[in-house]
């Protein structure tokens, strides 16, 4: 098994993978998947046995690397792959100067998953997209 996960430049490959994930299988709508952010975004591939399987976004603003559109491949979950995406990510934004933590939205059945992985829940349940969401944040210091 072969894994890499690594900044891209290969949009239309994250499009693909998010659409399956958010548009197919979760419905949300696909006018609200891809938005403004995309083209300022750093994105992550990640890529097992030369498939690609999984994805996330960082925007970075105001001292915060916000983590989004996270999706794996059903063919990869529970693979630990995920995990590895979170911590590429968040590798990933500790490396820009100025960014003290990280920020996410994650859906109700994340949550655990987000905690195992230093990240604490915040605010209220909001509904982003038809599916339910908590903010959560993982400081840097």
């Amino acid at each position: 098994m072969s894994l890499s996960i690594a900044v891209t430049l290969d949009l239309a490959t994250c499009f693909a993978l998010r659409h399956q994930v958010f548009v197919v299988e979760q419905d949300v709508p696909v006018e609200e998947e891809q938005d403004a952010l995309d083209a300022s975004a750093t994105h992550l591939l990640a890529v097992l046995d030369g498939a690609p399987v999984g994805t996330a976004r960082i925007v970075f603003k105001d001292g915060t690397a916000k983590i989004g559109r996270v999706c794996v491949l059903q063919s990869a979950r529970g693979t630990g792959l995920g995990a590895k995406l979170i911590e590429a990510a968040v590798e990933t934004a500790r490396q820009q100067p100025g960014i003290a933590k990280a920020k996410l939205g994650a859906q109700l059945h994340a949550i655990g998953f987000y905690e195992k992985l230093g990240f604490t829940a915040f605010g209220p349940v909001y509904d982003d997209a038809g599916i339910d969401h908590r903010d959560m944040v993982r400081d840097f210091t």
